[in-house]
């Protein structure tokens, strides 16, 4: 299940991520979203976890909590339309 971490403190990396979704269950991946151009963070990332069930327990019991400082929106993610 890929999960979106919104809200996210500009000084929040993959690690902080990681360590805040690990205490749930296998993490595949954890990334925090940077500008191409300036490499600076965009305020969210998507973590990617294999097992629904510890996913969803990671969503509800993050939710609204804090990372890095500020407390962060966490959902499962929904896919982007394509663009044009």
């Amino acid at each position: 299940m890929k999960i979106y971490v919104g809200n996210l403190s500009f000084r929040a990396n993959d690690e902080d991520l990681l360590a805040a979704f690990e205490p749930f269950g296998e993490v595949v991946s954890a990334r925090v979203i940077k500008d191409k151009e300036s490499g600076r963070s965009r305020g969210f990332g998507f973590v990617e976890m294999p097992n629904a069930d510890e996913a969803n327990a990671a969503i509800d019991k993050l939710n609204n909590t804090e990372i890095v400082d500020r407390p962060v929106r966490v959902n499962e993610a929904q896919e982007r339309p394509p663009r044009y």
